[in-house]
């Protein structure tokens, strides 16, 4: 029983010479990705702390997975949960994930072992000079049944390239959602601040146009009693008109946002909760906003890392362009039989083989050009990256600086409004007394009204200027659950963020001296002339 083997080992072992040295001589030619050194990401000024931190309401701290949070509103967090399961850009995204990563188990698959088979029946007749014959061949049923088994042998690091290049688009894709998924939440929160933002201003126009109302009818009265005259009348007339034309703008605002917060939901936008619907009060962060610094930053968003990973593919797929200008080598063996049908599987009509096979296609056509684009490719996806790192940089900078100025705004004029608040208070004081006329103190009261209008309209620009800044940091994508309890405020923070006691106070004291305005003149009669 061991005779034939070991006669047949001898024949075998030339076959097996080429196997083994393929086998261990294997290389990946092109290059191996390494992230340049002379890359914008590691630029000083992409990893130090990042300009205009320290002068917005901020902190150094890191930022957490779920940031909206930061907003204690259990309300904003539903629609943010709902909007993750449902939203169509993000469906969108998963299903290019899963197409990625078809195509990454396609590359995995290639090369390797591999077979086929085969089986042929026909009735035929044979030329016989085929043969080198000089007499008709007869007609017979010929049959042909075979089996192949072959292993390519990714001697030049063509697959494996290719392998590469397709994981490091798959890494791509999935940075791609998770941006879709950190701008659905910005868009979510984003359109719940637009909402009650303008739900607010609304409720602030609609008590001053019932302030001007009450002096246009107090004006009609002086008119009456001989003590006023008509243009007065005409002008606060006018004056109500303007402020009545301004409420639809409110109101198609608060829609507006609405409608965009149920198509990002998925749902009428009459399904959405009551509390949207109705919130005229913007939600508040309860800390400051933690930013970080420039390295984290630029880890964190997922534009930086889908576009780190295209380079790394564009990289890997130089090898690929290489390895096709050298030869493929696989190790095949094969068996069938092959003749007339009768006598199949006989010992004269079955056969069998076995050894290499090397490949080599000459001229190569072109293909040292497919190399050269490769490598244009990859600078041009090392530049892309180059200004992604720039761009997140500058959007983030921008961003920071923007709500800087606009929370220096938003204070002032919340000064302003105190100034105002005590001038109301004067003036309608000096009105009981008989020292002003109620003209006067509907004036100071309209004033008030106005500047809180002002004041409202800032803290809501102060509420998008969080979010876009929320976005530009890049969070959001993270699946962690932890939250930071709460942000140290020593030396790692700076200016506090809006209180949200003190911007409840100033609607508070608006509707305080407006329902006290609004009151008088039913139950006062103007004050007599003076001379």
């Amino acid at each position: 029983m061991l005779r034939p083997t070991s006669r047949l080992a001898p024949r075998l072992l030339p076959a097996l010479v080429p196997l083994v040295l393929a086998l261990g001589g294997c290389i990946n030619v092109g290059p191996n990705y390494k992230l340049p050194d002379n890359a914008a990401v590691n630029a000083p000024y992409a990893n130090g702390a990042i300009e205009g931190a320290n002068q917005a309401p901020v902190s150094q701290q890191a930022m957490p997975a779920k940031w909206w949070r930061l907003y204690d509103d259990p309300v904003l967090d539903q629609l943010v949960t709902q909007a993750l399961s449902s939203n169509t850009d993000l469906r969108v995204a998963a299903a290019n994930l899963a197409r990625s990563r078809a195509e990454l188990e396609f590359a995995n698959e290639q090369g390797g072992f591999s077979g086929k088979t085969s089986a042929a029946f026909q009735r035929a007749q044979e030329s016989a000079q085929q043969y080198l014959l000089t007499e008709k061949v007869p007609v017979v049923t010929e049959g042909a049944l075979d089996l192949s088994v072959s292993y390519e042998v990714d001697l030049f690091g063509k697959l494996r390239r290719g392998v590469e290049a397709a994981k490091a688009d798959d890494e791509a894709v999935e940075a791609a959602i998770d941006l879709a998924r950190i701008t659905v939440v910005a868009d979510v929160v984003r359109a719940y601040v637009e909402s009650c933002s303008a739900g607010e201003e609304l409720e602030i126009a609609q008590k001053s146009l019932a302030l001007q109302r009450q002096r246009v009818k107090f004006s009609q009265q002086l008119r009456d009693a001989g003590r006023g005259n008509q243009p007065d009348v005409t002008r606060g007339q006018t004056q109500a008109d303007t402020l009545a034309a301004d409420i639809p703008r409110f109101v198609a605002r608060r829609r507006a946002a609405q409608f965009r917060l149920a198509m990002l939901l998925a749902r009428a936008p009459n399904d959405l909760p009551p509390a949207v619907l109705t919130c005229s009060k913007l939600p508040q962060l309860k800390q400051p906003i933690p930013v970080g610094d420039g390295a984290a930053l630029l880890k964190r968003r997922p534009d930086v890392r889908q576009a780190e990973r295209l380079l790394a593919a564009s990289t890997a797929r130089i090898g690929v362009a290489t390895a096709a200008l050298y030869p493929s080598v696989s190790i095949g063996a094969s068996a069938g039989s092959v003749g007339v049908a009768a006598d199949l599987f006989g010992a004269s009509t079955n056969r069998w083989a076995f050894g290499p096979l090397i490949s080599w296609t000459f001229p190569i056509n072109g293909q040292r050009a497919r190399v050269a684009e490769a490598q244009a490719s990859t600078a041009g996806a090392l530049a892309h990256f180059d200004g992604v790192v720039l761009n997140a940089l500058r959007e983030t900078q921008t961003s920071l600086s923007t709500y800087a100025s606009d929370t220096t705004r938003a204070d002032a004029l919340r000064t302003a409004y105190q100034s105002a608040v005590q001038s109301a208070d004067e003036t309608h004081r000096l009105y009981r007394a008989g020292r002003e006329s109620f003209i006067d103190d509907l004036d100071a009261t309209r004033t008030l009204e106005n500047v809180a209008g002002q004041v409202a309209a800032a803290n809501g620009q102060v509420a998008l200027d969080q979010v876009n800044l929320f976005l530009a940091l890049g969070g959001g994508w993270e699946e962690s659950d932890s939250e930071p309890d709460g942000v140290k405020t020593g030396d790692t923070a700076s200016r506090k963020p809006a209180d949200k006691s003190a911007n409840a106070s100033v609607k508070a004291s608006a509707n305080k001296v407006a329902d006290k305005m609004l009151d008088k003149p039913a139950e006062m009669k103007p004050p007599e002339k003076h001379d």
